[in-house]
């Protein structure tokens, strides 16, 4: 090489030198404080270890310049204030067991590490005691003194990262910075439904403007999960959500999980708890996805909000420093229990759908243009009466015409009878003698009686040969034939196959597929879990695997690089569903065909079939792709689009 070796210094012997507090402090801040959010994150999480209840986040310029803490927790006296600024000085553990960890904090580096590259102000009073401020800048520590403050703590960082300019260069704007915070909070809101936060935005001075709250709620935890859920994710997210809570060899889940219809274009409304600390795990995440990838398409994400709560021994929290890993004893365990409570809380949603569908389906219906004055066109309309709409159903019932004596001359536009065969299909009723009003008309054909009081209620009619026309008790159902119907196809050949299992179609002459020794033996370790699904796999000596059987319905198979993508899943995931997602891939591709075509015209009773099939089918609601199969109406929104609200 014609430059010098960077990891030789000058001298013939390198020499070890231990590093001063100042540095080290240095070095640490660059692990557990990467950004303005690391530092709002150890912050507030020693808050909420505080037992605090109302937390105050203040933030200026994203949080460069200013990053002001202000909680109503247990505090520190004077003589606490020089020990919390000391490396792996902390109150939370006593050294001796390091797995058995019940608070967010445990390492004692946050403080000092802030107090290393910023100018670090804490102000603290504990019950009992007077109130102390100690100060620190660049590492340099000033003598602890009297300060006033009713209880509790505050913790203000200005000039972060002064003490190393260098990694200023490195920062976002601030409004990506403050985004970055504001995820932080919200995160840790989500933890704490019990527990008050308020983020506000003080740059340029003043009282600057809250950008977050959350009031604590108190309660059932499921009913505080939801309230505080509906608060950071919003009104849509509670609404279409489902109540996960299962229980498994001493780990239990708990949270809410989207329906497959409320999915997302990116991987940002996943919100993963151990032990109600945050993490980022790919393995949690790539459970998540596991569950879901019999309902989405690769290009959506569901969203969640899920928690794991188990003994503290069951899981370390001391792999990342900070602490936004985990590492289970039993992953697998955590894995299964994820899929299969996700799993079973969408079969027993059924066809349920979300009711985004319907608002944008509202949304994009054009409102009417505003007057010439700018306001909204107002009307006053009443209800018709039951004997008004007997008389004007006796008068447009096709075939029958009726004398009916109106005052005023006759209309002279025609009945509904002259556009009957603009319809694609219409579910009729026997024209009734003219009944009192007041009297109900008979049942539609096809159609059971009290059919409209049943989720998807009664069939009306199918416009454009694929779309069927519903009533229900409260509104209206627009059901797409061809993806319903799809999707029942589909579950049943699911089912049919979960039952009879996979047929494997031996190869004439075994492909042998060389691999490395670790990747042949994970891939041998899930021989057992493949061959269900009709890949038969054997070890073939030395690194080497001989692949026996496929799965018949697949047709030719390149071998090779199946396993290896089964390798590359098992890799990333710890799991590989590689196999399962083609055979039901192809399973997706036989029920588009068997199933009602797009431009069938139906009669009343297959409409009204199709209706109650869906209602007994898990997962009917959406297609095999993700995609609603239907789409429900409220009966007052339909009427404020109308103008009559």
């Amino acid at each position: 090489m014609s430059s010098q070796d960077p990891h030789i210094s000058d001298s013939d012997r390198p020499t070890i030198r231990q590093l001063d507090d100042s540095a080290i402090n240095r070095i640490a801040a660059g692990e557990v404080v990467e950004r303005p959010a690391s530092a709002v994150k150890e912050l507030v999480e020693n808050a909420i270890d505080a037992g605090a209840q109302r937390i105050t986040i203040e933030i200026a310029d994203g949080g460069k310049t200013l990053i002001r803490v202000t909680d109503d927790g247990c505090g520190m006296t004077s003589r606490d204030l020089p020990l919390a600024l000391s490396r792996h000085a902390t109150s939370k553990i006593d050294g001796t067991d390091l797995l058995n960890i019940h608070t967010f904090g445990f390492r004692g580096e946050a403080l000092p590490s802030l107090g290393a590259v910023g100018r670090l102000t804490i102000t603290s009073r504990a019950a009992g005691h007077d109130a102390a401020m100690i100060r620190v800048a660049g590492g340099k520590m000033e003598p602890v003194r009297p300060a006033a403050l009713r209880a509790g703590t505050i913790v203000e960082l200005s000039d972060l990262f002064y003490a190393t300019p260098a990694r200023l260069k490195f920062m976002r704007t601030d409004r990506a910075e403050s985004q970055a915070i504001g995820d932080v909070v919200k995160r840790l809101a989500m933890a704490e439904p019990s527990v008050g936060f308020t983020l506000r935005d003080v740059s340029g001075g003043g009282e600057g403007r809250v950008t977050f709250r959350a009031d604590p709620l108190t309660g059932d935890l499921f009913d505080a999960l939801h309230g505080r859920l509906a608060s950071v994710l919003g009104r849509e997210f509670a609404e279409n959500a489902l109540k996960i809570d299962a229980t498994r060899d001493g780990i239990r889940l708990f949270g809410y999980a989207a329906l497959p219809t409320y999915s997302r274009g990116a991987a940002v409304a996943q919100f993963l708890f151990v032990n109600s600390r945050p993490v980022k795990d790919k393995m949690l995440t790539g459970a998540l996805r596991g569950a879901y990838f019999d309902f989405l398409s690769r290009d959506r994400h569901p969203a969640a909000a899920l928690f794991i709560d188990c003994d503290p021994t069951l899981v370390d929290v001391n792999v990342h420093p900070a602490k936004s890993e985990v590492r289970f004893r039993d992953p697998g365990l955590a894995r299964g229990l994820i899929v299969s409570a996700l799993r079973h809380a969408l079969a027993e949603a059924g066809h349920r759908a979300s009711t985004t569908v319907a608002g944008a389906t509202l949304g994009a219906m054009r409102p009417e243009a505003p007057t010439a004055s700018g306001a909204a066109r107002v009307y006053q309309m009443d209800r018709p009466s039951m004997g008004a709409r007997s008389l004007s159903y006796a008068a447009q019932s096709p075939g029958q015409p009726q004398e009916i004596s109106v005052p005023g001359p006759p209309p002279a536009a025609p009945g509904f009878a002259e556009f009957q065969g603009a319809y694609s299909g219409r579910v009729t009723e026997p024209a009734p003698d003219f009944k009192a009003p007041g009297q109900m008309s008979d049942a539609p054909e096809g159609a059971a009686p009290g059919a409209e009081a049943l989720p998807l209620g009664a069939a009306r009619g199918q416009v454009h040969e694929n779309y069927i026309i519903a009533q229900t008790a409260d509104g209206m159902v627009i059901v797409d034939q061809h993806a319903a119907h799809e999707r029942l196809v589909y579950e049943k050949l699911k089912h049919q196959m979960a039952e009879n299992g996979v047929a494997a179609q031996a190869l004439l002459i075994p492909e042998i597929v060389e691999l490395g020794s670790n990747d042949c033996a994970r891939l041998l370790a899930h021989a057992e879990a493949l061959r269900k699904f009709g890949l038969g796999l054997e070890a073939f000596g030395g690194n080497a695997v001989a692949v026996r059987e496929t799965p018949a319905i697949l047709g030719e198979v390149n071998a090779e690089a199946m396993v290896k993508d089964i390798l590359d899943e098992l890799d990333d995931q710890g799991e590989s569903q590689l196999v399962q997602a083609r055979l039901e891939a192809i399973l997706s591709r036989v029920a588009c065909h068997g199933s009602i075509r797009s431009g069938r015209r139906m009669r009343g009773e297959e409409m009204n079939a199709l209706l109650r099939e869906m209602e007994a089918t898990p997962h009917s609601g959406q297609c095999n792709h993700g995609r609603p199969t239907y789409v429900e109406l409220k009966l007052v929104d339909i009427e404020r689009l109308f103008g009559r609200s």
